[in-house]
């Protein structure tokens, strides 16, 4: 009979076990927890959208939109992607589910997005988000809010601070004036310089000057290291809000540096820009980044709203959290012969349902079920045999000071509670 090959994973995808799982849940329970004190309402969106939401809102020149997009014809005809990114879906659920009713509005998710990418350390082609927007506040307090949020997450994580290796770039794109005029500085200047960029910044050049900035080519660093700052451009508006989020970050107590090559090339982008990084991933150093998106709402057909935003890759901050404790387990029961695992059954669900978490141990002798019961941590072992059914009462072992004692069947969710 010929084998059957067993299909593989495929590229860029993962199964996510073990102390892996602990350290990505640890992540995501630490975010929902957080997010909660600041008052950001939960949501979730679908992870397919009409392709056209993020071709309109990424860009059409993005390498995003053009290089690593999964999009598909359904059977309907319909052109659907699967999400490369949260903030583009959020923004089309306020537009046509009526949000804006409930302006100014702070949400949160969380979940799997895809990029058809090269994977590599800490880089999937499916891998998970968190994220957090305040749409409908043009305040530069919304900014300084979402800044908050993300050190605190961050700190409780055990990542940021001192002793993390964590710490926030922060740069402003202006309004929209600002942006005009400091562009048109820029392709001045890279026009006189065209000889000394790389073929992608050339490229570039035409559609999406201020990427050159932040180009890790080694031919355009010197071309972009000499262009000119935005500071020579801001309106005293830009100005004033620049310094409104850095005075609210001070007042918070959030240490920042300025990055004046720090930027964001689409046009719909405003104000502040920002990214946490660190030494700790090699190159790729950026584990949770956002900005202002003034114009994004109005790229995609709704009126002028402003909204500020941030996401963070769960696998980057997971390799970046101290190996979570495992679950606390508070019993095992250890049934022994066919009338002890019958009564078992029943006895395991009620210490579950009075809120105890209680692994049930069938197989082995008693030594090695218990020394299972140690080894997966459980505080105690609840030993059940017809002499205890007899009784009506349970052996229960204390396995870290190795006493033992009987207990009522009654009496067993108060005593190992």
């Amino acid at each position: 009979m010929a084998r059957i090959e067993t299909p593989k994973r495929v590229r860029g995808t993962q199964d996510i076990f073990g102390d892996e799982q602990r350290r990505f849940a640890h992540v995501l329970s630490t975010f929902e927890r957080v997010r909660a004190l600041y008052c950001f309402q939960r949501v979730d969106i679908p992870i397919f959208e009409a392709t056209e939401v993020f071709s309109r809102s990424i860009g059409e020149t993005t390498d995003v939109v053009s290089k690593e997009m999964y999009t598909f014809p359904d059977r309907g005809g319909d052109l659907l992607t699967l999400r490369p990114e949260f903030t583009a879906g959020l923004a089309r659920a306020y537009l046509t589910e009526g949000w804006q009713q409930y302006a100014p509005l702070k949400l949160a998710t969380s979940g799997p997005v895809f990029r058809y990418e090269r994977p590599q350390k800490g880089r999937y082609r499916q891998f998970h988000q968190i994220d957090a927007e305040v749409i409908g506040a043009a305040e530069p307090a919304a900014d300084v809010e979402l800044l908050v949020l993300a050190d605190q997450l961050l700190r409780e994580l055990g990542i940021a601070g001192e002793n993390g290796g964590v710490t926030l770039q922060l740069n402003t794109l202006g309004d929209a004036e600002t942006r005009d005029a400091w562009r048109a500085a820029l392709v001045a200047h890279f026009e006189a310089h065209r000889d000394d960029l790389s073929e992608d910044s050339l490229k570039r050049l035409d559609k999406n000057p201020l990427r050159i900035l932040d180009s890790k080519d080694p031919k355009d660093r010197p071309a972009a290291d000499s262009a000119p700052d935005i500071d020579a451009f801001l309106t005293p508006d830009a100005r004033a809000f620049f310094d409104a989020v850095t005075a609210g970050l001070d007042a918070a107590g959030v240490a920042w540096t300025r990055n004046p090559r720090l930027v964001r090339g689409l046009d719909y982008y405003r104000h502040t820009a920002f990214e946490f990084v660190t030494d700790r991933l090699g190159a790729q150093g950026t584990v949770l980044a956002g900005g202002r998106y003034d114009g994004l709402i109005g790229s995609l057909g709704g009126p002028e709203t402003p909204g500020v935003g941030w996401a963070a890759g769960v696998e980057r901050l997971a390799m970046l959290v101290a190996e979570p404790a495992a679950t606390t387990i508070d019993a095992v029961v250890v049934p022994m012969g066919a009338a002890a695992e019958a009564h078992c059954v029943g006895l395991t669900a009620t210490l579950r349902r009075a809120g105890l978490a209680i692994e049930m141990s069938y197989r082995g002798k008693m030594k090695q079920r218990l020394a299972k019961a140690d080894a997966l941590g459980a505080r105690a072992a609840v030993i059940v045999g017809d002499d205890e059914l007899a009784k009506g009462a349970a052996a229960v072992k204390l396995l870290g000071a190795g006493t033992q004692s009987d207990v009522a069947f009654a009496d067993l969710p108060e005593a190992l509670r």
